[in-house]
């Protein structure tokens, strides 16, 4: 994996991230509307991908981006410090718990790519990986609990997760007044199963409507489909 990556408008450095960047954040950074929001806030940011596309998506954002691991947090704090969005977007130590308990501002979208999968035992090894991906660093519970409590009503929840896990949170949501609004099923090629959703919760929202769609991100001779590069092409 290389230390430095490099988009058109930014670079990012990831020497000492545990989380590096990865296709299901650019993803998420690319694909969530955030169009009309003033206030962002980006969970677990990690090496501040995320709130960098959203920043230049979004010219007039302001962009909070919450981080708990130190290492991480310096160096999203370097990598914003280098782009041109570092006056709108500012990167914050700290777990979403404890973020969520303190903070004034409430925001119009939150966008997530969950660092945790379910179950596993907790990792005795500073800035191992799997410390940082396992629920009980931050359980879907959590996170939906920290989101409403920052969300206006009527704002946007985006979050990119593993299939099953994906199903499994639309369901847990609703009891957090967290209402499905888009769904996209994510496959490599057109024969091959979802591996991914992209989903998008509006708080307090209605039942109707709920747009799906499906992404295709490989062709049959290994290339990107037209899709993926045109989601993808302004970065």
């Amino acid at each position: 994996m290389k230390d430095i990556f490099k988009f058109k408008n930014f670079s990012i450095v990831q020497k000492d991230n545990a989380i590096k960047v990865n296709n299901d954040g650019i993803l998420l950074g690319a694909w969530a509307n955030c169009q009309d929001c003033k206030h962002l806030l980006d969970i677990g940011t990690g090496t501040g991908v995320i709130a960098l596309l959203i920043a230049h998506k979004q010219p007039e954002a302001i962009i909070d981006a919450v981080e708990i691991d130190e290492l991480s947090c310096l160096e999203a704090q370097h990598n914003v410090s280098q782009s041109s969005a570092a006056e709108r977007i500012h990167v914050i130590k700290s777990s979403i718990q404890d973020f969520a308990k303190n903070a004034t501002v409430i925001y119009d979208h939150i966008l997530c790519n969950p660092p945790f999968f379910s179950g596993g035992s907790l990792s005795s090894v500073p800035g191992d990986k799997d410390l940082l991906r396992q629920t009980i660093k931050l359980g879907h519970g959590d996170l939906l609990i920290a989101v409403s409590r920052l969300l206006r009503s009527g704002g946007k929840f985006s979050v990119i997760l593993p299939f099953m896990e994906g199903l499994r949170f639309i369901e847990m949501a609703q009891r957090y007044h967290m209402i499905l609004q888009e769904r996209v099923n994510v496959k490599k090629t057109k024969d091959t199963k979802i591996e991914k959703v992209l989903l998008t919760f509006e708080k307090d929202g209605g039942l109707e409507n709920i747009a799906e769609t499906e992404l295709i991100t490989v062709n049959e001779d290994g290339t990107h489909t037209q899709e993926y590069e045109a989601l993808l092409s302004s970065f």
